[in-house]
């Protein structure tokens, strides 16, 4: 059947370098983003603990479940088949050479990202998305809680994208097909959120990937973007006409 096009059906160990990331990917994803869709353990939320904490409780429920379904999950399976990886082989780690442009990098797009991100959080297509948690009264606990679970989110979110589904393709397929495979996963997951965050998320993703196979760890990747949620969350928040915040 496949004789004309001369291919190896046979699988070999080494394959799953690649397929575990990429299928890990996929149904890391799908495991968070319908259990974020599922009007019915949104309600049962809203019931247990009222609307704006069960809108909240939720949203946060939801991003610790995506650190575990996208980056524990598919990382421990990887770690199985694998044991002689390391999460310094995957960039869990610092390396000395790299440690001072790490930082500047992270300094300087952080610099630029904020204002950039400051000026259009507040327009009304952002609005509409952000803050994810919809609840109309805020406190200081909630808003800890929301910026938290956006740090635990993104670090699992980040060490799949930037390292589960980059290093190992990378010595696998090399860089240009590692990276445009990280592409189409990375911008895929966006297209929710609309067009603008879909496209921009392609020269983002070329960036932070060669910034990561550069620096050899997925810090960069991982503090800009949690630079770029807590701005827009927070900018959003407080634009919001819908909300308010609380001092208690």
């Amino acid at each position: 059947m496949f004789e004309f096009f001369n291919i190896d059906m046979a699988f070999n160990r080494l394959d799953l370098r690649v397929v575990i990331p990429v299928i890990g990917t996929l149904l890391g994803f799908m495991v968070f983003w319908f259990t974020q869709k599922s009007d019915k353990l949104k309600e049962q939320y809203r019931e247990k603990y009222g609307e704006d904490r069960g809108s909240a409780n939720f949203i946060m429920f939801t991003r610790y479940l995506g650190a575990f379904s996208m980056g524990v999950l598919p990382a421990s399976i990887f770690f199985i088949v694998f044991p002689e990886t390391t999460f310094l082989k995957l960039g869990m780690g610092v390396y000395t050479e790299t440690l001072i442009s790490t930082i500047v990098w992270i300094v300087g797009l952080s610099i630029v990202i904020i204002p950039i991100v400051y000026f259009s959080a507040k327009k009304s297509e952002n609005l509409t998305n952000y803050p994810q948690i919809r609840s109309r009264v805020w406190n200081r606990k909630m808003v800890l809680g929301n910026l938290a679970s956006w740090a635990v989110y993104l670090l699992g979110y980040e060490f799949l994208f930037r390292g589960l589904l980059l290093f190992p393709l990378v010595e696998e397929l090399g860089l240009w097909p590692a990276v445009a495979i990280n592409i189409a996963l990375y911008s895929g997951t966006h297209i929710p959120k609309g067009l603008s965050e879909t496209t921009g998320a392609i020269p983002l993703s070329i960036v932070l990937c060669l910034l990561s196979v550069n620096t050899g760890t997925i810090w960069i990747a991982y503090f800009v973007h949690l630079v770029m949620a807590w701005t827009n969350t927070t900018v959003a928040l407080k634009y919001n006409s819908e909300m308010q915040f609380v001092n208690r």
